[in-house]
């Protein structure tokens, strides 16, 4: 059997146009594997719960009797100290759960700060 001789510059061609497709499609054109847009989903529900969830935490701290030195100790802290703060104070632990939520902690302690 014989294979004519334009068959093979076709399929050079048509491998090279299927790698340049792929780089260009995964570069430029937003497609992606599996994993990272199970990832993406996965950080963009935390955020989205951490946002609802916020308004819960600051009005935990508003009903909460030690408020006053746990804001004043929340303000002399600096930066990763910070979340520590709100998990430890039991503002950031959603009803049902037993320990904080990270994400609802750093944001908890984002909005008493524009509050304050």
């Amino acid at each position: 059997m014989q294979i004519p001789e334009s068959t093979k510059p076709a399929l050079l061609g048509a491998c090279a146009g299927a790698i340049v497709l792929a780089i260009v499609g995964f570069n430029w054109g937003g497609w992606m594997t599996s994993t990272s847009a199970a990832d993406m989903s996965s950080e963009e529900s935390k955020a989205a719960v951490a946002m609802v969830l916020t308004p819960y935490c600051v009005r935990k701290s508003e009903t909460d009797p030690l408020s006053a030195s746990v804001l004043a100790e929340l303000k002399d802290a600096k930066g990763y100290k910070r979340r520590g703060i709100v998990e430890k104070a039991g503002w950031a632990t959603p009803l049902g759960s037993e320990k904080p939520d990270r994400d609802l902690a750093e944001a908890c302690q984002i909005a008493l700060d524009e509050s304050a």
